[in-house]
């Protein structure tokens, strides 16, 4: 018999023991680093709002990411930003999130519906959420408007921190709101009511949140998700001095000139083919037509325009700077987009009197010296803004290709495929998925968290950052939309499309908008089993989203103002009725002047 000694035995152990220990370390080893997430998401930008698509606006730090990643030419998005929004952290449809619209534009009719109520719906299941319940920090600073209840607030939706601004927009240089329809700018910092600081400037204030929130949990070693959802460039347009001053001599040529400026230097860049052609759109104006001071003031709101988007490149390079300095940057992926093309919002002429009068009622300015400074108001208007989508039609609330079309960088070291453009067609439900994708994440099943959920319908898209697919929807698979019955259905290279008036004529057309971005030929009477076909789907897209349709004689700009008098309801029938009362006494005193004998002068 073999007897072991305890030596022996000691000896047994200690080698099994390493053995373990080496075999943890290697296949800890084997186990892949999760990336970190930057999705950061600009407001109402141009289709060639920045330098890799076109722009002549210097953004150093988002021309250094498209060299290190992928640019989409093809990527579409919600027409306006709260629908956009729920589609890109969700991946399902805007119908089914309940945001088929802002709820600032909401009809009452169609607020019966449960869908049609403009916030978040509890059916759908945040990117945010299904990341921090895989161990991942999540990160929220910037506008959320998906809904301000305490129970839609980004906090209760899968943020462990946020700062939040709740509303459509609000001022950039202080607590101040841009529409009459907000009582005041509604900040929220993890859920509760935040006042800003004196110093605030949104830009670099979000920035500044986003680093103090990404700092404090680097320690621990877990991956972060950060959803940075800029204020700029929405109106009210304003940017520090020194970023207006370096485009003061850039616009004097007018919106024609820097729109065929704009298409040339996409064209050179391939993000549209060499023969693309444009429309012009109605609203534009003759700049000649102006008078010297009219284009003055016109070329300096455009600068205005053009310094903010500088100076929110200048905080993303900061945040880029920040990970690099902490050791981040190699293992972090960045996506940046814009959540609808660029804004007509805002008249050609701001200074007649029914443009000015909003704005002046809530304490505005329309100086031209004190233009996109503290207190003042600016947009860019119909000419301008027809000028950032370039070479595209139309722009945000429009189903043309400029308020859809705008562009899409995913970046970074984890991603395979560098300095590479693609023209596949990608939908905004596809970021989540691809979000989950890169991180490793399962999407939800039928039921999550003890509920049924809404099943994401998005597209991955990381086979397109490899390289390892030219497209991710066949040329049958149909992708629909609609917003106050601007409908559009994408197949393929195609796009079936209405555009309702005003801008529009309520008329359906087909266009191939890879070899046509522009929608310059209407393909409805040479290919009409395709146009009937697609029209087909768009009604099937209607039913399976529970589109809703608009009452008659809806416009998006008449239900706004009628939403804000419904809001103010209140204050207004207690004025009609202290009129009323005021009234005979008015009359009364009316008729005793009357009476009064005249006055003779000696």
């Amino acid at each position: 018999m073999t007897f072991i000694t305890m030596r022996q035995l000691n000896l047994a152990s200690l080698c099994v023991a390493v053995c373990l220990a080496i075999f943890s370390a290697a296949a800890f080893a084997a186990e892949p680093v999760r990336p970190n997430i930057v999705f950061i998401l600009a407001d109402d930008l141009g289709y060639t709002d920045i330098a890799p698509y076109g722009s002549e606006v210097n953004t150093p730090s988002l021309s250094a990411l498209a060299e290190q990643g992928v640019r989409f030419t093809n990527y579409h998005t919600a027409a306006n930003c709260a629908p956009a929004r729920a589609m890109l952290l969700t991946g399902v449809d805007s119908h089914l999130a309940g945001v088929p619209n802002i709820p600032e534009m909401l009809a009452p009719q169609q607020r019966k519906h449960a869908n049609y109520q403009g916030v978040l719906g509890e059916d759908v299941v945040t990117v945010a959420t299904l990341l921090e319940d895989q161990g991942y920090h999540t990160y929220m600073a910037g506008k959320w408007h998906l809904g301000m209840e305490p129970h839609k607030r980004p906090s209760r939706r899968g943020f462990e921190r946020t700062m939040a601004m709740m509303d459509s927009g609000a001022d950039n240089w202080e607590q101040r709101t841009y529409l009459a329809i907000y009582d005041q700018a509604n900040w929220f910092a993890d859920g509760e009511r935040f006042t800003l600081p004196e110093d605030f400037y949104s830009s670099r204030f979000l920035v500044d949140k986003m680093i103090e929130f990404i700092d404090s949990n680097l320690a621990d070693g877990k991956p972060f998700f950060s959803y940075l959802p800029f204020m700029a460039v929405h109106m009210p347009v304003q940017a520090p001095q020194h970023y207006i001053d370096r485009y003061m001599n850039f616009y004097h040529a007018g919106w024609d000139a820097l729109r065929q400026q704009r298409m040339q230097r996409a064209v050179a860049l391939g993000i549209v083919p060499t023969d693309t052609a444009m429309v012009r759109m109605a609203t534009t104006e003759d700049w000649d037509a102006l008078s010297e001071q009219q284009r003055r003031y016109q070329a300096k709101r455009m600068a205005v325009y053009a310094g903010m988007i500088e100076a929110m490149d200048f905080h993303i390079g900061r945040l880029i700077e920040f990970l690099k300095q902490r050791g981040q940057y190699d293992n972090t992926i960045f996506i940046f987009t814009s959540d609808n093309g660029s804004a007509a919002s805002g008249a050609t002429d701001p200074l007649a009197f029914p443009a000015r009068l909003m704005p002046q009622n809530l304490g505005y300015t329309l100086d031209y010296d004190s233009l996109g400074l503290k207190g003042s108001y600016s947009s860019i208007g119909p000419g301008f803004a027809s000028a950032a989508a370039s070479p595209l039609a139309y722009y945000k609330f429009y189903a043309g290709e400029g308020g859809m079309r705008v562009p899409l960088i995913i970046a970074g070291k984890p991603v395979a495929h560098q300095q590479r453009l693609t023209p596949a067609f990608a939908w905004a439900t596809d970021i989540t998925p691809t979000i989950l994708s890169l991180t490793g994440v399962s999407p939800p099943a039928e039921r999550y968290a003890g509920r049924p959920v809404q099943a994401i319908t998005g597209r991955d898209l990381s086979p397109l950052l490899s390289g390892a697919a030219e497209r991710v929807y066949g040329p049958d698979d149909a992708v629909g939309y609609e917003l106050t019955d601007h409908g559009v259905l994408f197949q393929g290279d195609y796009k079936l499309v209405v555009n309702q008036p005003p801008v529009g004529d309520g008329q359906w057309r087909l266009f191939n908008i890879v070899d046509d971005p522009g929608e310059t030929i209407d393909l409805s009477a040479s290919q009409p089993q395709r146009f009937q076909r697609m029209l087909s789907s768009y009604q099937q897209y209607q039913v399976d989203n529970k589109v809703v349709p608009v009452p008659p004689d809806y416009t998006q700009t008449k239900q706004m103002m009628f939403n804000i008098l419904l809001q103010y309801r209140d204050a207004i029938l207690i004025l009609v009725l202290t009129l009323l009362m005021l009234l005979p006494f008015y009359v009364a005193y009316r008729i005793k002047q009357g009476t009064q004998p005249e006055k003779v002068n000696r």
